[in-house]
C-alpha cells in the first residue's frame, strides 16, 4: 500500500472520529439551559433536602444519576449538582437554570460516592454515601 493511500485513510478515519464525537457530545454534553429531560432510570436511591432544593439520587446497573431541583422553581438562578465515585473525579453539571440542575452520571460500580449541589445561596453535601 503507498503512503497517498494510507494518508487517505487516517483523513477519513480523523472526520469520521470528528463527526462521532460532535454527535456524542451533542447527544450526551450539558445544554446551556433546560434542553434536557431531568430523568434518571433506575430505582431511586435516595433523597436530600436544603432549605431552597432537593436533590433525587438514582442507581441502575452500577450506575449512579443525580438531579437537583430548585423548591421554587421559575426564577434564573445559579445551580450545581456532581457526583464523585470514591478514587474518581467529580462530573459536574452547573449554570444558571430556573428548575434544575443535572442529570449527571458515573459509573460507581459498588463505590461509595459522595454528592455535592447547590442552588442559589443553600447547597448540600451528602459526604460518602451508597457505600
Amino acid at each position: 500500500m503507498d503512503s497517498a493511500a494510507i494518508s487517505g485513510r487516517r483523513r477519513w478515519a480523523t472526520v469520521v472520529g470528528t463527526l462521532v464525537a460532535g454527535l456524542l457530545l451533542a447527544l450526551l454534553g450539558p445544554a446551556g439551559g433546560q434542553a434536557h429531560a431531568a430523568a434518571c432510570s433506575g430505582h431511586k436511591a435516595r433523597g436530600l433536602s436544603f432549605s431552597t432544593g432537593t436533590v433525587q439520587i438514582y442507581r441502575k446497573s452500577g450506575f449512579v444519576c443525580v438531579t437537583a431541583h430548585a423548591e421554587r422553581p421559575g426564577k434564573r438562578r445559579h445551580m450545581s449538582v456532581s457526583v464523585q465515585a470514591r478514587g474518581h473525579r467529580a462530573v459536574k453539571n452547573e449554570g444558571r437554570f430556573t428548575r434544575y440542575a443535572g442529570p449527571v452520571n458515573v459509573h460507581a460500580g459498588k463505590r461509595c460516592v459522595r454528592i455535592k449541589a447547590t442552588v442559589g445561596r443553600a447547597s448540600v453535601n451528602s459526604g460518602w454515601i451508597l457505600c
